[in-house]
């Protein structure tokens, strides 16, 4: 361990701001564009539903689990800690690594080109045609600066201290979430829409699968696959449920608010999704065609780029529907990577502060953060952003974000074994069958995943394994020193 850091880390964040991290850190962009996805591997209302409704519940058990390991180690680093403690450095350094190449840095990168892109329907000067350099696979266009400038901004007013930080975050959630109430409400009572249409009350339950310009019937295990291959976006677009864990030394009262945060923001995030999801089937059939001219036409499947929520909204706002929307996802993405860059960036510090990351990295600023920390993070993001390959890095790595669940949550029943008698002031409950439960159905998704989509399977495990050599060279060189 590294001595000691001429800042001290300062507890502002209560439970509000906790939960606001959480709820805000899993709001981005996806929930407004994943569910045509969604719609093109389980083609019908139900099984949509029935996704995010498994998802929902699976964040909310990671929650619980994550909850007790929070209130038992309260320390900068969060899961970093937990691997750390209940196997060996090794194993967090792994955790460490991934989150810093691709778990977390990859996210900054797409949430923050997300953020741009949608910059781009209010501002038409933003826009990925507007290329200033190409060289090879790196691309530098007006829609790379407002991306890259977003993080920059962020990590620099990250760097002024937690209240800064915790302010934006408090602002922007309670912005998201107040506006997508008020499109819930209106998609759901307003807009006239009193019925399923047509399409969907008819084919509630039938499943189909859309590939190229076939769409095939599907029921039985082909089903569950295509749940399973559904849930590879869906699970992104629930995660960072857990970055409030690697701000835990800045949490008031940890050992409570740390739980509670994590349950109430996933409950919240999970009952938004589900009626956002409502509204969409309400108002759009979820079969359509590609070549369709109208947002009704296209269905969910085939929503424009994707955007299903601007779909959605235009039966309801008309022609103002894709700036209204814009808006939203602006507010929503803004915030979401200000949760995301102020959390992650105490990961690489409580790495640091072990000798497995840049020396400089381990110590806090004046502030009482880990100014450097954001910064190389905000180095290495924007890098991403130029390369344009952090979405499939995402996609890779799915195999291996599910893997570190499975280890963290299984460390529930490593410490309970190793400190029976420490004091815990929050329990799993229903111990052990819920953590069992959790762990078998996340362990279900990656055997599904490594038979039925493999690319999303070794990309990932790689990226970890490189991680080993680099493990021993780190400790190598720190002894040296």
């Amino acid at each position: 361990m590294h001595s000691a850091h001429p800042g001290r880390f300062q507890k502002r964040l209560k439970l509000f701001d906790a939960t606001a991290i959480v709820t805000g850190s899993m709001i981005g962009s996806g929930i407004f564009i994943v569910s045509a996805d969604v719609a093109r591997n389980v083609g019908a209302p139900g099984w949509i539903l029935t996704v995010w409704i498994i998802t929902g519940i699976l964040t909310i058990a990671g929650a619980l689990g994550y909850g007790e390991l929070a209130s038992l180690m309260p320390h900068a680093g969060g899961q970093y800690v937990f691997l750390k403690e209940a196997y060996n450095p090794l194993v967090g350094f792994l955790y460490g690594w991934s989150a810093f190449l691709v778990i977390q840095g990859g996210t900054i990168a797409a949430v923050a080109m997300g953020f741009a892109k949608f910059t781009g329907v209010i501002i038409p000067w933003v826009s990925e045609k507007n290329l200033w350099f190409e060289w090879y696979f790196v691309k530098f266009s007006t829609v790379h600066v407002v991306a890259i400038g977003s993080i920059l901004i962020l990590t620099f007013l990250n760097t002024r201290g937690i209240q800064s930080g915790k302010i934006i975050q408090n602002l922007f959630t309670s912005s998201k979430v107040g506006i997508l109430l008020l499109l819930i409400v209106a998609g759901l009572f307003i807009s006239g829409h009193d019925h399923l249409p047509g399409l969907n009350k008819e084919l509630f339950w039938t499943g189909a699968r859309v590939t190229g310009d076939t769409v095939t019937a599907i029921s039985g295990f082909s089903l569950v696959i295509a749940i399973t291959a559904a849930m590879v976006g869906t699970l992104f677009s629930s995660d960072a449920w857990y970055d409030i864990t690697f701000a835990s030394d800045e949490v008031v009262n940890p050992e409570r608010n740390l739980p509670l945060s994590l349950v109430y923001g996933t409950v919240i995030v999970t009952f938004l999704y589900l009626l956002v999801n409502m509204v969409y089937v309400i108002t759009l059939p979820v079969q359509g065609s590609p070549t369709g001219l109208s947002a009704a036409e296209r269905g969910i499947q085939f929503a424009t780029e994707d955007r299903v929520a601007t779909a959605a909204m235009e039966g309801i706002l008309g022609e103002r529907a894709a700036w209204a929307m814009a808006i939203l996802v602006m507010i929503s993405t803004f915030g979401c990577n200000n949760g995301i860059i102020l959390a992650s960036a105490r990961i690489y510090y409580a790495m640091a502060v072990d000798g497995l990351f840049f020396n400089g990295t381990g110590v806090l600023n004046s502030k009482g953060v880990p100014a450097r920390a954001l910064i190389v993070q905000g180095i290495w993001t924007s890098l991403l952003c130029l390369s344009g390959t952090y979405s499939n890095l995402l996609d890779y790595v799915v195999f291996t974000v599910l893997l570190f669940f499975i280890l963290t949550i299984s460390s529930v029943f490593i410490f309970r074994k190793r400190y029976p008698g420490r004091k815990r002031a929050f329990r799993v409950p229903f111990y052990p069958v819920l953590p069992a439960l959790y762990i078998t159905a996340v362990a279900f998704i990656m055997i599904i995943l490594l038979i039925y989509k493999p690319l999303y399977t070794w990309p990932g495990l790689i990226i970890v394994l490189i991680g080993v050599p680099v493990y021993y060279l780190w400790r190598s060189r720190q002894m040296r020193a």
